[in-house]
């Protein structure tokens, strides 16, 4: 695939999380301050959707089902988080939030978490 346009990038908030579909592919999108991120929409702990009960504050997301937390920028783990946010390029270009997929970003969910 691409770079693809998601949605203009005032629809995309700081601390608040937009879902969005790009060719069939599910993902949310976040406002970092210096820029934006897109991730798979789904928590990497028990694939719960995050824009839902994903809190977002400072840079850092946790979720509210079981608190893990990640640094919004890296998505490095934070706190209890074991696995990392997985993360799609993206740019701004015109006003418009742009994001590169090649392939769906997934997460290997184990059967015991």
């Amino acid at each position: 695939m691409s770079w693809k346009t998601a949605c203009p990038a005032s629809d995309v908030k700081q601390d608040k999380l937009k879902e969005c579909t790009i060719d069939g592919i599910e993902i949310i999108l976040a406002n970092v301050g210096d820029g934006f991120r897109a991730y798979p929409p789904v928590c990497p702990h028990m694939e719960q959707y995050l824009e839902g009960s994903g809190i977002c504050a400072n840079n850092v997301m946790t979720c509210d089902r079981h608190l893990w937390q990640w640094d919004m920028k890296t998505g490095e783990p934070m706190g209890p988080a074991e696995k990392p946010l997985l993360i799609y390029k993206t740019k701004e270009v015109d006003g418009q939030i742009m994001v590169f997929i090649d392939e769906e970003l997934e997460y290997d969910f184990d059967d015991d978490d």
